[in-house]
């Protein structure tokens, strides 16, 4: 039986447990996804430097799930063009049924190879990225997208919390999150889901980290879209040049609130 199906003997008998002994056992066992994670850390490095390499080749990064899977890559990937000022297309999601099932679950879109196929020949090209998503490991969608992937030329990477599956055994490299048997049985959303949000955050801010999108640890390429992303660029602004606000926001407006190029002193 696959580690995520099993039943998990500290919450046996979860609903009969008090409201605060329940929620101190589901946020013990999601220690459980963040070791995980940190056991999986050579495997993730291998992934940044594979994602990294592609993308200063002009290579993309896509994401492909079922599902909660899907859900958190087109989560992660919509994330990074305000966070990093990169175009919405050098990372997308990608999620089984379209976009409309980001808000309406269709869990039956994962059983479709085809259609995996279908939603990446048409955008993945040699040299590429894609990572698939599949806490069980056995996503038809996702394994027919990736051998897809890997016929077209692009790189490949698995995120699963079953070594042993499908998935694991079709990519390049594969990130093994072992998040074990969740609270409630099967309800991989939880642990394994956690674990996921967490590699994938380390997957594209590794990358764009190591392809110049971060200045020591401050966001250079971030967009103002909104007040509080106005005060942080202010803030790096001034973190970096050692001015004041006045002379921040002087900066940014001469150079239409571009950090690069207000830090560099090119007025425009």
């Amino acid at each position: 039986m696959l580690k995520t199906e099993m039943r998990n003997p500290k919450s046996t008998h979860i609903d009969k447990m008090d409201t605060l002994d329940m929620v101190k056992l589901m946020n013990e066992e999601n220690y459980v996804a963040v070791k995980a994670v940190e056991d999986a850390s050579e495997q993730i490095a291998a992934a940044v430097d594979v994602i990294a390499a592609s993308m200063e080749r002009g290579g993309r990064l896509f994401y492909i799930g079922a599902g909660t899977s899907g859900r958190l890559g087109v989560l992660d990937a919509s994330e990074c063009p305000p966070t990093f000022g990169v175009s919405y297309d050098l990372v997308r999601g990608i999620i089984a049924g379209g976009y409309d099932c980001l808000v309406k679950a269709s869990e039956g879109g994962e059983d479709s190879r085809e259609n995996g196929i279908r939603d990446v020949e048409s955008v993945i090209a040699r040299g590429d990225v894609l990572v698939g998503i599949s806490a069980a490991g056995g996503a038809a969608y996702v394994i027919g997208a990736i051998e897809k992937a890997r016929e077209i030329g692009a790189h490949t990477v698995a995120v699963t919390s079953n070594a042993d599956s499908p998935l694991a055994k079709s990519v390049d490299i594969c990130i093994f999150t072992d998040t074990g048997a969740e609270v409630v049985t099967g309800s991989t959303r939880m642990k394994a889901g956690t674990a996921q949000k967490l590699v994938l955050n380390a997957l594209s801010t590794g990358a764009m980290i190591k392809t110049g999108k971060v200045y020591e640890n401050l966001m250079i390429n971030l967009r103002p879209t909104n007040e509080k992303l106005r005060r942080r660029v202010i803030s790096i602004v001034r973190e970096i040049l050692g001015v004041d606000e006045d002379e921040a926001v002087r900066l940014l407006d001469a150079n239409e609130w571009n950090i690069r190029a207000a830090v560099s002193g090119k007025e425009t």
